[in-house]
């Protein structure tokens, strides 16, 4: 019985055929796709009775895209504002350290008495005494 199994499934192989290719044939143009075409380019279907009763949507919809256009733009501008501002912002702070750093150093007390030096003020050893002065109500 396991031969005449092995003989079902014994099949003759058969070569492919090769197809020869067949000359291509020009199919006539679709004159409906020509007609609307050429309507277009010559304007001649905006004068349609379908196209002048969807006029009023048709404006409204260039009116909407003309806003959204128009707002696009406006908030590519406003963001850029923004960036310039931040790194102005940023440019600013530096400067404030900087300048805040510097002032602390100068202010010391021992950069004050360097730079009084070549003036001729030298820096006092004896403390300041504090001066009294009484009221006196003349009646």
């Amino acid at each position: 019985m396991a031969n005449q199994v092995k003989n079902t499934f014994n099949t003759v192989k058969q070569e492919p055929t090769v197809k020869e290719p067949s000359p291509k044939v020009k199919r006539p143009s679709n004159p409906r796709v020509s007609s609307s075409v050429g309507s277009v380019l010559s304007g001649s279907f905006l004068s349609g009775k379908k196209v002048t009763q969807q006029l009023p949507f048709i404006l409204s919809l260039a009116l909407l895209a003309m806003f959204y256009i128009a707002n696009n733009y406006n908030s590519q501008k406003t963001a850029i504002q923004i960036n310039k501002t931040l790194k102005e912002i940023e440019g600013l702070r530096y400067e404030y350290i900087s300048t805040k750093a510097n002032l602390m150093y100068i202010s010391k007390q021992s950069e004050i008495v360097k730079r009084l030096q070549t003036s001729g003020l030298k820096e006092a050893i004896v403390p300041p005494d504090k001066i009294f002065i009484e009221d006196t109500v003349e009646e």
